[in-house]
């Protein structure tokens, strides 16, 4: 599912035009599978799947694969609906150096919103 990402976020310009200023590169988990996501002025310029031997990454977003199951669904129940809400739950760990996370807040939101939305079209 994270494979798609670069798709999802490269053909909307108005989310690419929002991250223009983002540069860095991402863990993302999926219970036991990872992937390296490079983020290149807004455009997704790389989604790597793993397994890794020691990747480098600026901050990783963590969760088991069916709490992200539940984040992807069409209509996310309540407590499912956006990255904090997870992380509210416990279910979702983020990690590393937050400055670009948070700084970016509402880019990465969008990215994985436009995740499922591209994955229920």
């Amino acid at each position: 599912m994270i494979d798609a990402l670069a798709e999802a976020v490269n053909r909307r310009e108005a989310l690419v035009r929002r991250g223009r200023f983002v540069a860095t590169r991402f863990l993302v988990e999926v219970g036991d599978e990872a992937w390296l996501v490079e983020v290149d002025k807004g455009r997704i310029a790389g989604v790597r799947k793993g397994p890794f031997v020691m990747p480098s990454w600026t901050f990783a977003l963590r969760a088991p694969a069916d709490a992200w199951a539940a984040f992807l669904a069409p209509q996310p129940k309540p407590g499912f609906h956006d990255l904090f809400a997870l992380a509210k739950r416990r279910l979702l760990k983020v990690e590393g150096d937050l400055h670009p996370f948070m700084a970016n807040l509402r880019y990465f939101k969008e990215v994985f919103a436009a995740l499922r939305e591209d994955l229920h079209r």
